[in-house]
């Protein structure tokens, strides 16, 4: 018996050193592989450095063009390279601030279009609108533009001026506008009184830094106002920082529920479990729709599935991804998709998006299978709460519950 379990001995560790011995081969020949494409690139671009036609070649353009085309090559629209200059702008943003012309853009079918106007900005006042089509600014073309590069042209300096080209939505006639850039400020919360007892809160953005302590304020005032219910509206927010629905989910949920589960590239799941704030605990509905993306997505999952609010409008988005900011060192920075994520009940959302308890359309929603294969392109509620229908379910449901 004794010289079995010494023979099985020998053998494990054989086979365990075989297995390693496997291992290091096949990183080897990967590795080899890979040295010999990026001999094939180096050679490329001695030939171009060297026997291009034009001698003044823009290093940067090419080296940060070959970033961007390795990227496109994951087919991931997610992972992405910023120059310094929109990433500059991009913390900016983060920061509640900057100066434009107000909007929200995006990308559909490889044309940049028009999410929203903010309102009171120079956008709003002179009438862009959801889903208009953006074909040049200052003259240039957009087609083939990547997203930062548009939002970068659109910005600049207080008082200067930017032409933007567009094919209205609603006529689909070509269209120009100049405007005069100005000083634009993103407020992530706003609220008021759909009723005597019931309150609403609406959060644009996960972007901006401070936008939890304004949840954490907007809750605290409301509860002051003795409210009875409370209605949560994340249609067309697209999401923004990870931390930030975090902490938010944790101003609903008590100590150690699930808000969200990620999971890397080796399978590994991790839970992200709440603080236990629990600021609200009425009676509560979540206002989605194809615009709520990405950290509106993990907010109105982890209010769902714990079961501390019901769900109205129409099915989100659907981005689960988890994207890390890698700056390099000229100022660049990589958008890196490293994980995606699970809602607390382990439900996979990508493309398809989370749909609501109580399904709500206003007549303009897209058909699920456009939705899923492009950029999101939501109609945006009404500015007049009499016509926002999903808006009147959510009071109707709520005082339901409040009944």
């Amino acid at each position: 018996m004794k010289k079995y379990f010494v023979r099985m001995a020998v053998i494990l560790a054989f086979s365990f050193v075989v297995s390693i011995s496997v291992q290091t081969v096949n990183k080897a020949q990967a590795a080899d592989e890979l040295n010999e494409k990026l001999q094939v690139f180096m050679q490329v671009l001695e030939l171009v450095k060297g026997d291009y036609v034009e001698k003044n070649v823009d290093d940067k353009k090419m080296v940060y063009g070959a970033i961007k085309g390795m990227l496109e090559s994951l087919d991931d629209p997610y992972t992405r390279f910023m120059e310094p200059k929109p990433y500059k702008e991009m913390k900016m943003r983060m920061n509640g601030s900057y100066s434009g012309i107000g909007i929200y853009i995006g990308i559909k079918n490889k044309k940049i279009m028009v999410i929203s106007p903010i309102p009171d900005t120079p956008a709003y006042k002179a009438g862009l609108k959801s889903g208009d089509n953006i074909i040049s600014i200052d003259g240039r073309l957009t087609k083939d533009m990547g997203l930062e590069e548009a939002v970068s042209m659109i910005r600049g300096p207080k008082g200067t001026s930017v032409k933007i080209g567009v094919i209205k939505r609603s006529d689909k006639q070509k269209k120009e506008f100049t405007m005069i850039r100005d000083k634009i400020v993103v407020k992530s919360v706003e609220q008021k009184m759909p009723t005597g007892d019931i309150g609403y809160i609406k959060l644009n953005t996960f972007e901006n830094l401070n936008a939890s302590e304004e949840i954490r304020k907007a809750l605290k005032e409301m509860k002051a106002k003795k409210i009875k219910g409370l209605i949560l509206d994340l249609r067309n927010n697209g999401g923004g920082l990870l931390s930030n629905a975090a902490e938010i989910a944790s101003m609903f949920l008590k100590k150690g529920d699930v808000i969200v589960s990620t999971v890397d590239r080796d399978g590994h799941k991790e839970s992200l479990r709440s603080s236990g704030e629990f600021i609200w605990e009425g009676p509560l509905v979540v206002l989605i729709n194809e615009g709520s993306a990405s950290a509106s997505e993990i907010l109105a999952g982890a209010i769902r599935d714990n079961n501390y609010g019901v769900l109205v409008g129409y099915h989100s988005f659907g981005k689960a991804s988890v994207q890390s900011v890698r700056q390099l060192p000229d100022e660049s920075a990589l958008l890196l998709t490293v994980a995606k994520y699970l809602t607390p009940n382990g439900s996979d959302i990508s493309k398809k998006g989370i749909k609501p308890d109580i399904e709500v359309k206003t007549g303009k929603e897209r058909d699920p299978e456009e939705t899923a294969s492009s950029e999101a392109e939501p109609e945006y509620p009404s500015d007049d709460d009499k016509d926002d229908i999903q808006l009147n379910k959510a009071v109707e449901i709520i005082k339901g519950q409040i009944k």
